[in-house]
């Protein structure tokens, strides 16, 4: 099935354009960044306690939470009142509350002290609440010690570094140097955009959405290898080894045009409805998927495809020497 058919749209005519709304966006991101000092990690990275509670009451208003939990949490913690009608669980039928306690910086205690106070913040959170507020039911709990929040953090980072490092190598073995260079740039762009969204909208980063930005990756990938895929087709016709490199790349770009549109729309369908129905806990997952598909397809024609034009487009006719 093709819903575009022999089209002679002159994408690369807006590469500039393009690539200056990226820069703008990304910018914006890593001017946020520097502002917050750092991304807003989760309770994964940055350490401390989440608890997720059921309270058997419509309508409980935040601040009589946060009264009731002055003393057992710092004022730097967040509360949000998750959904007010059935809760994220389906047998929550009064008000869910989700507690954010971050770890207190600057504390003397050791790291095995605090991940002791740790667990005990969690017990007392839950106390306070029963007290205050009667029955409640405790949907989801989380605690993690600031020593296994650093290694995380860690890890994650060097799981997206590895990540493009095997992909460099491995494109630069499919194709060229040059090819592999902007694939990889095309998938740094789609990372740090959709980082730098995350911090403009105060959203917070934790594992589901490390596994994100990870399924991000190969999604654009996929779609820059279809491409230039199709280059090296291209570059091996003899109809066609008269055409300049940017006709050609432009050529190419039509050619799978109908597929980009075909798989981009079936995932982002998929993101829509797991981003709208899938409740609060994967909700972040959801909006780095979404943005990522957006910049997935935007970087491949845009910022891939224009920095192999940029190293090649002055070299002509077209060759399939430039491609294996």
């Amino acid at each position: 099935m093709e819903f575009f058919t022999n089209t002679k749209y002159d994408f690369l005519k807006f590469r500039y354009h393009a690539i200056a709304l990226s820069l703008l966006l990304i910018g914006a991101g890593i001017i946020s960044l520097i502002v917050k000092g750092g991304p807003n990690y989760g309770i994964d990275f940055s350490g401390g306690v989440l608890v997720d509670v059921c309270i058997n009451k419509p309508n409980v208003d935040i601040g009589e939470v946060r009264s009731a939990l002055a003393n057992v949490i710092p004022p730097a913690s967040i509360i949000q009142a998750a959904r007010t009608d059935t809760g994220e669980d389906a047998s929550c039928k009064g008000s869910e509350i989700v507690i954010r306690t971050p770890m207190i910086a600057g504390s003397d205690q050791s790291e095995d002290d605090i991940e002791g106070e740790v667990a005990k913040t969690s017990s007392e959170i839950e106390k306070q609440l029963a007290s205050s507020f009667g029955e409640l039911q405790v949907i989801r709990k989380e605690m993690v010690g600031p020593r296994v929040g650093k290694e995380l953090r860690a890890s994650a980072l060097w799981s997206i570094v590895a990540a493009l490092a095997g992909i460099l190598v491995y494109v630069t073995f499919r194709f060229q140097f040059w090819y592999a260079f902007g694939a990889v740039v095309a998938l740094v762009h789609d990372v740090l955009f959709t980082v730098g969204i995350f911090s403009l909208l105060n959203k917070e980063i934790d594992l589901t959405v490390v596994g994100a930005l990870l399924t991000i990756v190969g999604f654009s990938l996929n779609d820059t290898i279809v491409i230039f895929d199709r280059v090296r087709e291209n570059l091996g016709q003899r109809n066609l080894k008269d055409m300049s490199f940017y006709n050609l790349l432009n050529l190419t770009i039509n050619q799978t045009l109908s597929r980009t549109i075909l798989t981009s729309l079936t995932v982002l369908i998929v993101v829509l409805c797991l981003f709208f129905f899938g409740g609060p806990v994967i909700n972040e997952f959801s909006l780095a998927l979404l943005l990522g598909v957006i910049a997935g397809v935007f970087s491949t024609v845009f910022i891939a495809s224009a920095l192999v034009l940029w190293r090649y487009g002055n070299q002509q006719p077209t060759s399939s020497k430039r491609i294996r």
